[in-house]
């Protein structure tokens, strides 16, 4: 069993932060179940591109409000606390924020901790080390 608590993370390298964005790493690829679980919270008034490539990432907005793009499918969805979606076609999207929003996202294969986005917003296939 794994126990932690979001001020077990905070100041870890399990804290991801830049600018505009924060990313709580709580169950990652080397805790071998599977998948990984992350609080993340973005700015207002912030633009953010993604495409997750090697990953599916369901996310699940609990505070906030924005504009969900799908630029492969060229669609629109509005955001607000309750709206989950699901990158299950590895989608190209861009999230608008209106507020800050905070979401707890889910990534399947599990990032390991250690990605980093690249110039298209992709996170690379990075392998569990074994243990």
């Amino acid at each position: 069993m794994i126990v932690r608590t979001t001020a077990d993370i905070t100041g870890t390298d399990r804290d991801v932060a830049q600018e505009r964005w924060r990313s709580k790493r709580i169950v990652l690829g080397g805790d071998r179940v599977g998948f990984s679980f992350h609080e993340t919270t973005i700015e207002a008034g912030t633009t953010h591109e993604f495409h997750y490539q090697n990953h599916v990432e369901a996310v699940w907005l609990v505070e906030g409000e924005g504009t969900l793009y799908d630029l492969t499918n060229d669609k629109t969805y509005d955001l607000a606390p309750g709206t989950m979606y699901l990158l299950n076609g590895h989608e190209r999207h861009r999230v608008e924020t209106r507020t800050r929003m905070r979401m707890l996202c889910v990534f399947n294969p599990p990032v390991t901790g250690q990605e980093v986005h690249d110039e298209n917003g992709v996170y690379p296939l990075v392998a569990v080390p074994d243990l």
